[in-house]
């Protein structure tokens, strides 16, 4: 006589945590596609800017309007950096900005360059892990060969 309200009870259950399950997942997917950043890795980009910010105000290389460019630049990717972003377009705006630097300034541009390449592999690794590559990828477009 038990023995059906037991199969019952357990049909519930195991209904409820299916249910449950899905209702997770779409909660998940209502949410749309993001990259989350570590904390550690928030923190050493936004320490990053202020260091490209501080290099740039008080350098000689850069013409007024072209330093003018980069530090405006620098704080609207400070202001957008969020835990979770859509895109991270805009960090890889600063690889763009190396190239002309490098471009312009040949070795003395190494100091902003070394520290525009942390904030690439930073963002690659947050790219990598939200794409589930393993945890060793090296983006190979900035591989030195």
């Amino acid at each position: 006589m038990i023995e059906p309200l037991i199969i019952e009870e357990n049909a519930n259950r195991e209904s409820k945590n299916f249910y449950d399950l899905i209702n997770k997942k779409k909660a998940k997917l209502e949410k749309g596609f993001y990259y989350e950043f570590t904390d550690g890795d928030l923190k050493r980009i936004q320490e990053i800017i202020n260091e490209l910010r501080e290099k740039i105000s008080v350098s000689e290389l850069f013409e007024e309007n072209h330093k003018t460019r980069l530090l405006r630049r620098l704080e609207r990717l400070q202001s957008e950096l969020h835990k979770r972003m859509s895109d991270v377009d805009r960090l890889w705006g600063l690889v763009g900005d190396a190239g002309v630097v490098i471009g312009k300034f040949g070795t003395d541009a190494k100091p902003f360059v070394d520290r525009i390449r942390e904030i690439s592999d930073i963002v690659f690794r947050t790219q990598a892990r939200a794409e589930e590559l393993p945890s060793a990828a090296k983006n190979p477009l900035l591989e030195k060969k």
